[in-house]
């Protein structure tokens, strides 16, 4: 399906979807030049396993550089013939965004810029992919969240720079014809996954006999979604760079959809699970009871996760479908391989 598009940049390759994408990407015979800056936001060890994997590929290259890096950034579109990008890097979780705010504005709006202005330069980029967040619903209640929803209020800079970036990527549709794509992505799990996220979080603590957080005591709903499932909505929507909706009226400005070659979707399994039945899943895949300490809603955090993929369905035919019963028990088996635990 992709092979019309032979050169992929991917940005946070070695990163937990940047991997799995560059992954499925080079067994599909496409070109794949990783970029990533190797941070020390969670275990550097995890990202070199990760990248010791796809340097098995024929067809893949790496490129250590961060996005605020603008000429370092030059310098690797000018050496490669890039068709799409797609930018997955970016300074990811939303707690920490409260305590380190300049981290949030130089990987995820300058860096963006960065990538915006090199996509605009090289002609030979038909499309940009950028990764958005379900963040960015923010204080919206109204289930399930839809692109068709005003998303002006984010509760964490995470949210709102998330935000910025497919405001920022309008501007380029608008400004200089890129075509540009934003994908909103609820709470992603599965193996390789990123340390600091619950499912990763709970497992070790579970195996280490420790107690886990449990916030808002346990009255969250997450729309969580399988890493296999997010990876074919992004190569689905890879191969089709959006087309200006025709329909688009100015009067009454639709924000899913716009004039310009520009568009965002959900990507969400569409069935929210409400933490303890997670929990109880991750137990039962274990064989093990979790200690449970509950807590109060963390700032930043919403109640609830609930995607709206209609449009995904109708653009591109895809609709996540894999359980948290089978996504669960992926991570639990890579875990103790992974980790040596039998």
């Amino acid at each position: 399906m992709l092979l019309k598009f032979k050169n992929v940049l991917v940005t946070g390759a070695a990163g937990f979807i940047g991997f799995h994408l560059a992954n499925r990407l080079l067994k599909d015979g496409c070109q794949v030049i990783g970029v990533d800056n190797m941070n020390d936001y969670y275990d550097v060890s995890l990202k070199k396993d990760r990248l010791a994997i796809l340097y098995g590929h024929k067809g893949f290259s790496f490129f250590q550089t961060d996005l605020s890096d603008q000429k370092g950034l030059e310098k690797i579109f000018s050496k490669n013939q890039v068709d799409v990008v797609v930018n997955l890097a970016a300074q990811a979780g939303v707690r920490y965004s409260l305590t380190n705010p300049q981290a949030y504005v130089n990987s995820n709006l300058v860096g963006f810029v960065n990538i915006l202005e090199c996509c605009r330069h090289n002609k030979s980029v038909k499309h940009l992919v950028f990764a958005s967040s379900s963040s960015v619903y923010g204080a919206n209640t109204k289930m399930p969240f839809s692109i068709h929803h005003n998303v002006d209020h984010p509760v964490s800079l995470y949210a709102a720079s998330k935000k910025a970036n497919e405001l920022m990527a309008h501007t380029y549709s608008h400004l200089f014809g890129l075509s540009c794509t934003g994908l909103r992505f609820f709470t992603v799990y599965g193996p390789w996954g990123r340390p600091d996220m619950a499912l990763f979080l709970f497992t070790k603590a579970i195996v280490n006999n420790e107690p886990i957080k449990v916030f808002n005591h346990g009255n969250m709903k997450r729309d969580f979604t399988y890493i296999d499932d997010i990876v074919e909505g992004v190569v689905r929507v890879m191969a089709k760079p959006p087309q200006p909706d025709a329909n688009w009226d100015s009067n009454s400005p639709d924000p899913g959809t716009s004039y310009v070659n520009y568009k965002v979707y959900n990507i969400g399994n569409n069935q929210p699970v409400e933490l303890m039945k997670y929990i109880e899943v991750i137990e039962e895949a274990l064989g093990k009871k979790a200690e449970k300490i509950f807590l109060d809603l963390q700032p930043g955090d919403v109640p609830a996760t609930y995607a709206d993929v209609d449009d995904l369905i109708k653009d591109v035919g895809f609709k996540p479908s894999t359980s948290i019963e089978t996504g669960i028990q992926r991570f639990i088996e890579w875990y103790r391989e992974y980790y040596h635990i039998h």
